[in-house]
């Protein structure tokens, strides 16, 4: 599929994954303890709006573009805000230039007390990241194959945070990973909170890896979609989901309010989405 983060900042994809991504940070920073951050596909932290990637897709105009430009209203604006200021805090100048990226958008809402660990395989984009965290003692960046992680990484010594994977789906087999890595996360690390990012192309392939997860046992298994356009033949990208393991109480709720405004925004036609529990509620 290649999902590079670069050709696809901003998209719908990204907006549904960081606002999710902004809603346990919040409920994670209720408690005065420190929590962490693993970002297990990191990317470079940051993207040029305008720059070759991009422009060449244009996608992040009807993503983060139209939030932008069109807003919503409450009760979904209040929950959205933390990620509209993390996006904000990137375009001081009030142009929508520079879109943020998981890490950079963890970052944002750290304490002092929190920590964030970004991973990242390709040499350029960890190297880019590095520079672009350089000097944060809050931040530790790592060229490392994001699922070496879950033997490696875990459990972190807060003993609270999120592992946050977003793979780009580059190889066959990424749901397949996605499944495995969860089951050896949760021996090691069975308290934590895990959210896997994956895209809705081909709606078969998305029921198999739920029917996987659903097989493995683990309990609290949320299951979050958004979808812009009806499945298409040949397949292409219509929507974006989000497993959360251990998520949040209130999380579901919140994105029964959020994601339809998405849907009716974001969606091309008859957009729609899901909030179903895989495993638990």
């Amino acid at each position: 599929m290649n999902y590079r983060h670069a050709f696809h900042a901003g998209n719908f994809a990204d907006v549904v994954k960081h606002i999710v991504l902004t809603r346990i940070l919040a409920y994670l920073s209720r408690k005065p303890a420190a929590f962490r951050v693993i970002d297990t596909h990191a990317g470079i932290g940051l993207y040029d709006l305008f720059g070759d990637k991009a422009e060449r897709t244009g996608e992040w105009l009807d993503g983060i573009g139209r939030l932008i430009e069109n807003g919503v209203a409450e009760p979904a604006a209040s929950l959205l805000a933390p990620y509209i200021e993390a996006v904000r805090a990137r375009n001081p100048d009030g142009v929508l230039r520079f879109y943020p990226g998981s890490p950079f958008i963890a970052r944002h809402l750290l304490r002092p007390q929190d920590r964030l660990m970004a991973l990242e395989l390709h040499p350029e984009d960890a190297a880019a990241l590095r520079e672009n965290f350089a000097g944060d003692i809050q931040a530790r960046v790592t060229h490392l194959d994001g699922w070496a992680a879950f033997g490696t990484h875990l459990p972190p010594k807060e003993k609270r945070g999120l592992v946050l994977v977003d793979p780009p789906f580059e190889e066959k087999g990424e749901f397949a990973r996605m499944v495995h890595s969860l089951e050896r996360a949760q021996r090691r690390w069975p308290g934590g909170i895990y959210a896997y990012w994956y895209p809705i192309k081909e709606p078969a392939a998305v029921e198999a890896y739920v029917k996987a997860l659903k097989a493995t046992g683990i309990p609290k298994i949320l299951r979050l979609e958004l979808t812009i356009r009806p499945p298409s033949i040949p397949p292409r990208l219509h929507g974006t989901g989000m497993i959360v393991v251990n998520p949040p109480y209130v999380l579901g709720e919140e994105m029964r309010t959020v994601l339809p405004v998405l849907a009716e925004l974001l969606g091309e036609e008859r957009g729609g989405w899901l909030v179903d529990w895989v495993a638990g509620e």
